[in-house]
């Protein structure tokens, strides 16, 4: 089962769209899947508020996850999360045409831009292309 199959499959236990993305690469991160299921949960739901998607909020912690340096007294990979993040975000859009839960699910249109799981299945693709190094 590749990473995009994974995180579906996750996302079809009940896991919300931030844990499905997120815990998906807790092994390829060295990860406790528990903690990251824990921290991932408020992302869900467009942060409950169907505002930003639970995928790309998922995106911005895997980020951190695989690049932070982890140096508390002087940290360095802010930039270099951001441009990461600008790139996501921007090749997100560009095939979903919004980054807004809402507007994913079309709440006010009755017309969906993308499922929850196109939305996992795009946000774990293009982790894999820009932290990995991994394209279809």
């Amino acid at each position: 089962m590749n990473r995009k199959e994974m995180a579906v499959m996750l996302h079809g236990k009940g896991f919300n769209c931030a844990q499905s993305v997120a815990c998906s690469f807790c092994h390829v991160m060295g990860a406790d899947p528990v903690t990251v299921f824990r921290h991932a949960e408020a992302f869900g739901f467009g942060m409950g508020t169907m505002e930003t998607c639970g995928a790309v909020s998922a995106m911005a912690l895997v980020t951190g996850m695989k690049l932070s340096d982890g140096q508390l007294d002087s940290p360095k990979t802010k930039r270099e999360c951001y441009n990461i993040m600008k790139t996501l975000i921007k090749e997100f859009k560009e095939k979903n045409s919004s980054i807004i839960c809402s507007q994913l699910k079309g709440v006010d249109t009755g017309t969906p831009l993308r499922s929850c799981n196109g939305c996992i299945e795009d946000a774990v693709e293009l982790l894999d292309k820009y932290l990995l190094g991994i394209e279809e």
